[in-house]
C-alpha cells in the first residue's frame, strides 16, 4: 500500500494556496513538504497540524492506495 497527498494539493490549489503558505500557517518545515511532495511517510503530529490549519479531517489530504496485485 503507499500513500497519496494528492488530496492535499487539490485543497491547497482550491483554497488558493501556496505550499509556502501551508508550511507557514502549519507550523512545518520546508523538509517536510518535500517529504509529502514525494509521497513519504511523515509524522502523524505533521499531519495533525496540517489539518488543525486547514481546519480539515485526515481524508481530505491523504488517502491510500492499495497495490495492485
Amino acid at each position: 500500500m503507499a500513500i497519496s497527498y494528492k488530496k492535499l494539493w487539490e485543497l491547497l490549489i482550491d483554497r488558493d494556496m501556496k505550499k509556502k503558505d501551508l508550511q507557514k500557517i502549519a507550523g512545518i518545515s520546508s523538509a517536510t513538504i518535500t517529504k509529502l511532495g514525494k509521497n513519504e511517510n511523515v509524522n502523524t503530529e505533521v499531519l495533525e497540524k496540517i489539518c488543525r490549519a486547514l481546519e480539515c479531517d485526515i481524508s481530505n489530504i491523504m488517502e491510500i492506495i492499495p497495490d495492485n496485485k
